[in-house]
């Protein structure tokens, strides 16, 4: 079965965008980006794709996104209706009333339902949880792995990682790199 991975960026005080959304404050490294775009270039969006020299760049992990509105929304507002369409697409949103775009599938309701049916196709990719916190906070029992990329600054306030109740969740750290902007980047399996 393939595993539903949850790849977002976090402060240390744990929060993926500022308060209007906002990433523009992590620090940037192109040692970073050069080998996040090389392990994982699905994750960056179609429109920025051939900017970074990834138009053609072959999915290796993913061949699946769910997000979130708050995630969708920023596309939505450059204009972009399709942000990752080199992947099947799956806005969760119970407040959206419709998407123009027939690549990108909006589902009112039910996110885990939904991962649980994406989860039990027959494919060798994984499906890419694109975020934000409320969506991984209802998604967190269906979150098999993590790849964090923790960022060296604190927000104070924001978008926090995961939105929800209290329901502690152990995760086994697998692999770790770190950059030259301070960066590290973990991955993590749900613990048995």
């Amino acid at each position: 079965m393939r595993k539903l991975v949850y790849y977002v960026g976090v402060s240390i005080d744990g929060y993926i965008a500022g308060p209007g959304g906002e990433v523009d404050f992590y620090p940037v490294s192109d040692d970073m980006a050069a080998w996040m775009n090389e392990r994982h270039p699905e994750v960056i969006a179609t429109h920025i794709r051939a900017q970074v020299g990834l138009a053609d760049a072959p999915a290796r992990r993913f061949d699946t996104v769910v997000m979130g509105l708050g995630t969708y929304r920023p596309a939505l507002d450059a204009g972009v209706t399709s942000p990752y369409s080199h992947l099947r697409q799956y806005v969760v949103s119970s407040t959206l009333e419709k998407i123009d775009d027939p690549s990108v599938e909006l589902v009112p309701s039910d996110p885990v339902g939904l991962v649980r049916r994406l989860k039990a196709e027959s494919s060798d990719k994984d499906v890419y949880l694109a975020g934000g916190g409320e969506l991984a906070g209802a998604l967190l029992p269906e979150i098999d792995a993590l790849i964090i990329k923790s960022y060296p600054v604190v927000a104070g306030a924001g978008v926090p990682a995961f939105r929800g109740g209290f329901d502690p969740t152990l995760f086994t750290p697998t692999e770790r790199q770190s950059f030259d902007n301070g960066a590290q980047v973990t991955w993590f399996q749900r613990a048995a």
